[in-house]
Parts: structure tokens; sequence; C-alpha cells
């Protein structure tokens, strides 16, 4: 019997809710969050849903027999990004997710902070050669077959058509295996002022012109 095959495509309406567990399942260090966040909302509505709302078209899916199990969200432009968070996304998840009253004392008022001040994500230096990032998650079982590279490269292809230039990610440290998958896909350590526990890498994009 011929084994099932994962497909990668784009991102339908109906994907939404499964993209959102996967979020929150991938969320500490590549492993389940469920368990570290009260609020099960927080990290798909930083993460996962402002892109789906706003860069719909760069939102790629692996499915597999009407399952998904992961995707690949960013932007083209990620100084436009954060500016269009603030000014359209925001205002959509601030009263569900309010600001901390003092200093961030729990995750949850961490990414409640962050939320509110997502422009701290953008590093201008690194943006200015980068214009692009992303946010790659996969689940368990798609992980070591080859859909992250195939996420990946699906990704990469359509920054390539718009003309980007380069693409970047932060990410923790402590995620050595996502670290050795994006240095396999070409990506490199940039230098990251933006504080600890974040380093960013980046990969320059032969665009052909």
């Amino acid at each position: 019997m011929t084994p099932p095959t994962a497909v990668i495509r784009h991102q339908r309406p109906e994907d939404l809710e499964a993209l959102s567990e996967i979020c929150l399942r991938t969320g500490h260090i590549g492993g389940d969050a469920r368990e570290l966040y009260r609020d099960h909302d927080l990290l798909p509505d930083l993460f996962l849903r402002p892109y789906v709302a706003l860069e719909p078209d760069l939102v790629r899916v692996a499915e597999e027999n009407g399952r998904v199990l992961g995707y690949i969200v960013g932007t083209a432009d990620s100084t436009a990004f954060f500016r269009a968070f603030r000014e359209r996304w925001l205002p959509t998840v601030a009263d569900r997710h309010p600001p901390p009253d003092g200093p961030p004392g729990t995750p949850d008022e961490e990414m409640r902070d962050l939320l509110h001040h997502a422009e701290r994500m953008l590093v201008p230096e690194i943006a200015a050669l980068h214009p692009a990032h992303l946010h790659i998650d996969l689940l368990p079982g798609g992980q070591g077959r080859g859909l992250g590279r195939r996420l990946m490269e699906a990704y990469l292809a359509a920054l390539r058509q718009r003309g980007v230039p380069g693409v970047h990610l932060g990410m923790d440290p402590r995620n050595e295996r996502a670290r050795a998958f994006y240095e396999r896909m070409g990506f490199t350590l940039l230098r990251s002022p933006s504080g600890a526990g974040v380093i960013h890498l980046g990969l320059a994009l032969d665009t052909g012109g």
C-alpha cells in the first residue's frame, strides 16, 4: 500500500483552528506550551493569526489525509507588517489581552506585554537587508519527514517572486533542533541586538535580478 503523502498548499479559512492549536502545541522551545500559558489564545494572537489576517497570501500549510500537520507564516516587509500590526491587528485583540498593570511577572503577562509592543521584535538593521521574516511550526507527527523543508521552499519561492532580497527569523537558542534545520536551509547567524533569549538567523535570496 502506498504511504499517505502530505501536500503543501495555501491556507483556507477553515484551517485557522488547527493552525492555532499547532501554534500553541509548539510554542515553548518547539514543544507544547499548553501548561505554560493560562490563556491559550495568546500565542496564536501574537505569532499566527496576525499573519493570516495581514499576509494571507504567504501562508502555507502541510496537510495529510485531511489533517493539518504544520504551517509557515510570515511577511515580505517586516517594517510595514509591524506598523499594520499596531494599526489594524492590535485593536481587534487588545481588549481580550490587556497589557499588564506593571512589569510582567508571569508567562501570560510577558506575552501580553509583547503583544502591546510587538514592534520590539523589529530590528531595523536586520530588516534593512533581510526585510522578510517567518514563523514555521510542525507537530511532532510531521517532523523529520521533509515537510519543514517543503514548507520553507514554498515560502521562499513566494518571496523570490516578490523580489524580496532576504529573510530572517528570531528564535530561542535553546531550540537546537530548529536551529540545525535552519542552518541546513542556508540560514546563518546575524547580529542580534534585540536582547537576551533571542538570536536571529538570516538568508539572502537570489531573486534572479
